[in-house]
């Protein structure tokens, strides 16, 4: 599939508002919104590309735990499969050779984290090892807004897609509730429901869900973001990074990491290496200069494991 420069731009424009009409998005675009949607539809079917909305783990405090686990080649992907279906996964991927999970959970601050690390995470004997890094401070990424990859509209275009944030007192006090499930699973699976699609999800009347659906986004329980396959928008080269940084420097190598380009989730984290970031190259020639160039010679950083993506068995919503 070849990704145009309107592709981008659609791409952009629903990073920074997932629930943006395609005649507001066209409007901005200075195409048709027969045409956004022409192409939503086609980069949804080609390059993977899937809203999907979120509860904002910042903004309702839950916490956030990256989990690596060592298996053997043969079940790794088993395991991970099993942990894609969980709705408290973010992402999940297999690393280093096939015989290793990384995955994000996010979860209410007040579960039994003992529950959750060593009983509902995969227990088999081809499980080698489980490692947990809870999240401290994010960088870039998520919840936090669009990364730099995103480059396709101009800073006017971007003011005018963004959605309005309340803020302070005059936000609704909107908070996920167990009655919210069926409109959260809804929106993983798709976060370009219509208010009518969300209303048959939710067995709500209309008028509920579309109060509902905007008091949590206003409010910022809820987000959007963008699911894509890399490849086709040029980028085959995508590495998980483990960082090693002098508690010191934590914070000013955080705010280096949110200007690189390269860079599209970092997070400070607990551990025995405490920076942990995603970045995404075109290929590996441009991973080593960005290794050599960018990130190596940063004050505080004293080590640097990584690892390339070999698969994403989860991205963000619902495993399709």
């Amino acid at each position: 599939m070849e990704i145009d420069d309107l592709d981008r731009q659609v791409t952009h424009a629903l990073r920074i508002n997932g629930r943006a009409g395609y005649r507001e998005i066209g409007t901005v675009l200075g195409v048709s919104d027969q045409t956004v949607a022409r192409r939503y539809r086609r980069l949804r079917a080609e390059a993977g590309v899937r809203v999907v909305g979120l509860p904002n783990p910042i903004e309702l405090g839950y916490e956030t735990w990256l989990i690596r686990l060592r298996a053997a080649p043969d079940s790794a992907l088993s395991i991970a499969g099993a942990l894609a279906r969980r709705s408290d996964t973010g992402w999940v991927s297999i690393t280093s050779g096939g015989t290793e999970i990384a995955c994000v959970v996010r979860v209410p601050a007040s579960v039994d984290r003992e529950t959750l690390l060593l009983q509902k995470l995969p227990r088999t004997p081809r499980v080698a090892s489980v490692s947990a890094h809870c999240v401290i401070h994010q960088f870039v990424g998520g919840a936090v807004g669009p990364d730099l990859h995103d480059d396709a509209l101009t800073a006017e275009q971007i003011a005018a897609l963004t959605p309005v944030r309340l803020a302070g007192g005059d936000r609704p006090a909107a908070r996920l509730t167990p009655a919210d499930a069926p409109l959260l699973e809804a929106l993983a699976w798709d976060g370009r429901l219509s208010y009518a699609e969300l209303t048959a999800a939710t067995g709500w009347p209309e008028s509920t869900t579309r109060r509902r659906v905007q008091e949590l986004f206003e409010s910022g329980s809820l987000y959007t973001d963008v699911e894509v396959e890399a490849e086709p928008y040029g980028f085959r080269a995508p590495v998980l990074l483990w960082l090693t940084v002098t508690p010191s420097r934590l914070a000013a190598v955080g705010a280096a990491l949110r200007e690189h380009e390269e860079i599209v989730f970092a997070a400070a984290t607990t551990g025995p290496t405490n920076v942990q970031a995603l970045v995404v190259c075109r290929d590996m020639p441009e991973f080593y200069h960005y290794l050599t160039e960018k990130l190596g010679p940063l004050d505080g950083v004293e080590r640097i494991e990584s690892e390339p993506l070999l698969r994403n068995v989860k991205q963000l919503g619902t495993v399709r």
